[in-house]
């Protein structure tokens, strides 16, 4: 058993700047720890010979080849913009700057 104490809960609660009542401060004690717990008997697993895996089906994905290909110039991306300025795409101001 981890032992997670009620004022250990407290100064997280404090760094993380979260409000929590007595009640609340003792129960996530009580959750952190079982947490820690469940933690902590996973880890004592013997996991000799397991290979590590992202999924628990062997799976495998297609990948494309990274090909560098043409793409427009910026004069064929704002030639079908409805409002173009110093080379770049008009907006309607939506912030109230100038």
């Amino acid at each position: 058993m981890s032992e997670i104490s009620r004022d250990e809960v407290a100064h997280l609660a404090m760094l993380s700047r979260l409000a929590l009542s007595e009640e609340e401060l003792k129960l996530f004690a009580e959750q952190i720890d079982d947490i820690v717990d469940a933690v902590s008997a996973v880890q004592k697993v013997d996991t000799e010979g397991v290979e590590p895996m992202s999924h628990p089906h062997s799976i495998s994905t297609a990948m494309r080849d990274d090909i560098v290909v043409p793409t427009l110039t910026a004069e064929q991306a704002l030639d079908q913009a409805p409002a173009v300025e110093d080379g770049r795409f008009m907006v309607p101001q939506i912030l109230g700057e100038e």
